[in-house]
């Protein structure tokens, strides 16, 4: 990850769990949960996640862009012959 956040242990959670969730939803906080010391999960806001999402929705749409200029140049491969070579796999 590129950005800054903070780590923070998930026993620390249990006991100030919602401290933690106000400074991710009203202080934009990134918080990384580790177990042992290794991440286990991440809490963002909810503006942050429905950014990501609209992220990953603007990259399937380019990829499928590609794919129809790709179609449209190329053609497509009949059904039988994909089914063919699965087969043969």
């Amino acid at each position: 990850m590129d950005q800054e956040y903070t780590t923070v242990p998930a026993t620390e959670l249990r006991e100030h769990g919602s401290e933690i969730v106000n400074r991710v939803a009203f202080g934009n906080e990134e918080v990384v949960l580790t177990r042992r010391g290794k991440p286990i999960a991440a809490l963002i806001s909810l503006a942050s996640l429905e950014a990501l999402h609209r992220l990953e929705d603007a990259e399937d749409v380019a990829e499928a862009s590609v794919a129809r200029a790709d179609v449209g140049a190329n053609g497509t491969i009949p059904w039988e012959e994909i089914k063919a070579e699965l087969h043969r796999s």
